[in-house]
């Protein structure tokens, strides 16, 4: 009977000797091991700090006590010791979520997916405790290079303010997703090499108390540490070094791509082999700026500590000189990249729809009010059923109602070629450009300029109109084949703009045809469609619009949303039919 079996809630494992909660972190490490590699998930993360969080509910009282995580991807130990053993069981993986969740248990205080909040919740929490006379330690635990996130630095500013009960862990395993980026990390390395004595210290810069542990996975000296600053009188940070991946020696070797892992054999470390060897947007991407970079055109490309997405890490190797990772800090990305742009290079911005969001002043305020000519290549921006804190499909209805910026979207690579091309040699504005969702496909591009949106009417039929946006231009092809059972011959539109109308093709399709519809992948509201059925508003014609619906969805199977949403081929035929 392992030691763990034992354990179902925090108060199971109190009066454990130290012997036996280092015995109960290899139990929770082992069944950590297991789940991902039967179902993929955040691995390296969490490996680091099973430790910590054995002692942590060792010597505090959660939820009296209570734990705020940063980005939440290392909870699964705190999941495992709160009642929520099970669900890193077989049959019983997806009854827990990959990030912490306040309805799934009341040790969890926030839904959090994103970096650098947990300082701002702890402090909010803190204040609030003190307000309500109520009692318990607030301890925050930030680290996966979220301390370099805007939120992060003026959480601890506040945090330097503040003058009772605050715990501030920061889980130093020197990485973020990938490596850190920033002279933050290397006052980091100081306080490392020094034991945490080098003058150089950031945090009591910030007017905060400190203290240093360099062995983050030695049990006693956690505990140790943990009951010497439990129910403290004043805001003090913990820096703990920790190993990304501790335990398992493969997430060692290649700690980028152990941050998230997709199912593995435990025993080598290998995932089933990809025979997927086809095309991908990913890689015209790349060799373009490859082409470009030999042409010498002075390119920089730029992201904000995702490399992995765009295979950004090859481009470097490449063009060392031609790559900025700015760590996790999408504002940065977006000014930084837009002032380099402003001064005559040629920067291509490349970010997840989900985390772009971060950055909507800096879109709004920096890159479009002073029409500054970068690129920016948004992915993800689709539906999909991934969970909430990691919904892509926000991301175009947000951003097209900003002005000045010219926002694409490509259905093919030619589209794409043709786009960047363009967009790479005008100096005159803000390009965004999302990239498909759906596989390449070839299709040329009868546009070589984009300064002011003209619709490509694929096919000219009569009665109903499909416009289809980007990465679901297939489902407008597919419906149209499908229409012609009906004995409707109906037009085909790649509108391959995603904010600003053709207003001269669409005045002309509403004259002729009884029924104008838009598909897109993502909300509708705000999107593409609605902008449609805005301007035809005055006009005779029906207008349908197909899309989301406003709504947060935690990992919902994409086609339970497809069919919600009516965007299967003979849901969405079936309403045509029928407002015909």
């Amino acid at each position: 009977m392992s030691i763990l079996e034992k354990v179902n809630e925090p108060k199971d494992f109190k009066n454990f000797t130290i012997s036996q909660l280092t015995e109960l972190a290899d139990d929770v490490r082992a069944l950590i091991i297991d789940k991902v590699s039967k179902v993929g998930g955040h691995f390296g993360p969490n490996m680091a700090v099973v430790e910590m969080i054995v002692a942590l509910h060792k010597v505090f009282n959660s939820p009296v006590d209570k734990f705020i995580w940063d980005v939440s991807h290392q909870s699964y130990p705190h999941k495992v010791l709160t009642g929520r053993k099970s669900g890193f069981t077989d049959g019983h993986f997806h009854d827990v979520t990959g990030f912490t969740s306040q309805a799934e248990s009341a040790h969890d205080f926030f839904t959090i997916g994103h970096t650098s909040t947990s300082v701002a919740n702890a402090v909010g929490l803190a204040h609030a405790r003190d307000l309500t006379g109520t009692k318990g330690n607030v301890i925050a635990i930030i680290g996966d290079g979220s301390l370099s996130g805007g939120l992060a630095l003026e959480a601890l500013n506040n945090a330097g303010d503040y003058t009772k009960n605050l715990i501030i862990i920061a889980n130093d395993n020197e990485m973020s997703i990938a490596e850190n980026h920033g002279g933050l990390y290397k006052s980091l390395a100081d306080l490392r090499n020094s034991n945490g004595t080098s003058t150089n210290n950031i945090f009591k810069a910030f007017n905060l108390d400190y203290r240093y542990l360099e062995n983050g996975h030695d049990m006693a000296a956690l505990v140790a540490l943990f009951e010497e600053v439990k129910d403290i009188d004043h805001p003090i940070v913990l820096h703990i070094h920790t190993e990304k991946g501790h335990g398992y020696t493969p997430s060692l070797d290649n700690k980028i791509a152990w941050h998230w892992h997709s199912p593995f054999d435990k025993a080598t470390g290998l995932s089933p082999t990809n025979t997927n060897d086809g095309e991908n947007f990913v890689k015209i991407v790349n060799d373009f700026m490859d082409e470009k970079l030999a042409d010498g055109v002075p390119l920089v490309a730029i992201n904000a500590a995702i490399p992995g997405i765009f295979n950004l890490k090859d481009f470097e190797s490449r063009h060392p000189h031609n790559y900025v990772d700015v760590g996790i800090a999408e504002q940065y990305s977006i000014t930084y990249g837009g002032a380099l742009a402003a001064g005559g290079a040629r920067p291509i911005i490349f970010h997840n729809s989900t985390f772009l969001q971060r950055a909507y002043d800096q879109l709004w305020h920096d890159l479009a009010i002073n029409n500054e000519p970068a690129i920016v290549i948004v992915k993800g921006n689709k539906i999909d059923g991934s969970d909430v804190t990691h919904q892509g499909d926000f991301g175009l209805g947000m951003i097209t109602n900003i002005p000045n910026l010219v926002t694409l979207a490509p259905t093919s690579s030619e589209e794409l070629l043709a786009m960047l091309a363009w967009g790479i040699s005008q100096t005159d504005q803000p390009v965004i450009i999302f990239m498909p969702e759906h596989g390449v496909v070839h299709r040329l591009s009868k546009l070589k300029t984009f300064e002011k949106p003209v619709y490509d009417v694929v096919k000219t039929g009569e009665k109903v109109a499909i416009l289809g946006l980007g990465g679901l231009f297939s489902h407008a092809e597919k419906a149209v084949l499908e229409l012609e059972k009906s004995g409707i011959s109906a037009t085909l539109v790649n509108p391959l703009f995603a904010g600003d109308l053709d207003k001269v093709t669409l005045t002309e399709l509403a004259s002729t045809h009884d029924l104008i519809v838009t598909i897109e992948d993502g909300v509708l509201a705000g999107g593409f469609g609605e902008k449609v059925s805005a301007f035809l508003g005055k006009s005779d014609v029906k207008v349908l619009n197909f899309g989301a619906d406003k709504e947060f969805n935690d990992s919902v199977p994409l086609d339970t949303l497809y069919e919600r949403y009516h965007l299967t081929i003979e849901l969405l035929v079936a309403d045509i039919l029928a407002s015909l």
